[in-house]
């Protein structure tokens, strides 16, 4: 059977910045956690960040600039979080090629998970096109990311495996 990487904020779990979840409640997702599918991350926290902890956006790029040590990853009191964010990514990626994971659903504009808007880096809530770190690595590693609003595409892919 082949296993989903899958945001812990998205099954519930209240591991985000504010110390909430964005839990969906989508059927197939239950499918998967009911039948043993999912395999769970918050690359954050896994990392050793807090929860709470101050928001935190891309500075200079998006997941694939900060991987290739161009762009920063910068909380909103100023704080460089960047090697928190890359120590996430790599867990998130050793997480995948233990399970051999070839798909992930992200939770989208996070600055680890974000898969096609993230923020633009100066905290005015400003969204730009762009993918979070975890993302990008993945990415990398061919595994597709998917968001929490394509679910249903993220089945068809696995379906498809």
């Amino acid at each position: 059977m082949n296993k989903i990487l899958v945001s812990a904020c998205l099954l519930g779990k209240r591991v985000r910045y504010d110390g909430r979840a964005l839990t969906v409640t989508e059927h197939i997702l239950k499918e998967w956690i009911r039948s043993g599918r999912v395999v769970s991350i918050c690359p954050e926290v896994d990392a050793g960040m807090p929860i709470p902890r101050p928001a935190a956006e891309i500075s200079g790029g998006d997941g694939y600039a900060v991987l290739a040590q161009k762009g920063r990853v910068i909380t909103s009191t100023g704080a460089d979080v960047t090697d928190y964010f890359r120590s996430g990514a790599q867990q998130a990626l050793a997480l995948c090629k233990e399970h051999h994971i070839k798909i992930a659903v992200l939770s989208e504009a996070s600055p680890s998970c974000g898969s096609s808007v993230i923020y633009d880096g100066s905290f005015s809530r400003t969204k730009n096109a762009g993918v979070g770190v975890t993302t990008a690595l993945l990415r990398k590693n061919e595994i597709r990311v998917f968001s929490q609003h394509e679910i249903s595409a993220a089945q068809a892919a696995l379906a498809n495996q």
